[in-house]
């Protein structure tokens, strides 16, 4: 039997809409819900098998997208808001009732800042961009996954038409290099 990747992508990936205009999201608490406004559509949607993101329950993975932060505005309870990991890069802010992450924010200096990452799925409305691709793999092995049933996880996510990556997708990671690149005052040239 197939492992469970994730509902968005165990049920056959349903394409979003590219004019999407955004929507909420809401924490999975039964009243008093954290609302975060999101005022356009999510890019770079991933399935992520990292052990810091938020996944719903019996899943092996998350699935998140990213926004750009002034995109982004909590309309409701954001008492109930708390950092999971303050040491994290990502600051991931979940109710503290039902443990969801409603986003993750980047404070220092880095190629994603000004950037936050969302949860698409837990919003009802739909059109949210689908999943582009399956990062950090293999990292579902440090969080006790067989390695033995590697070959089947990322055989399910090609059956869906994603690519599987152990870091990021390619035009991500050349994000981050070109980042560290100009930092570090290299100058580019044309080939």
């Amino acid at each position: 039997m197939a492992p469970s990747i994730h509902p968005l992508i165990d049920n056959g990936i349903t394409k979003g809409d590219p004019n999407f205009p955004g929507g909420t999201i809401q924490c999975l608490c039964p009243s008093n819900q954290v609302v975060v406004a999101l005022k356009s559509n999510i890019a770079h949607n991933h399935a992520c098998g990292c052990s810091k993101c938020w996944k719903p329950a019996g899943s092996l993975f998350s699935v998140v997208g990213v926004i750009p932060r002034d995109n982004l505005k909590v309309e409701a309870n954001e008492s109930k808001l708390s950092i999971v990991d303050p040491s994290a890069v990502i600051q991931r802010h979940a109710c503290r009732d039902c443990g969801v992450h409603m986003y993750g924010r980047i404070e220092k200096e880095h190629p994603f800042r000004g950037l936050d990452f969302v949860h698409a799925e837990l919003s009802k409305q739909k059109g949210w961009q689908e999943p582009q691709f399956a990062g950090f793999v293999s990292s579902i092995i440090e969080q006790g996954f067989n390695p033995e049933g590697m070959a089947a996880v990322r055989s399910k996510f090609r059956a869906n038409g994603l690519e599987t990556y152990d870091a990021l997708s390619p035009p991500l990671m050349d994000l981050i290099a070109t980042f560290t690149a100009q930092k570090s005052g290299i100058k580019f040239s044309n080939l």
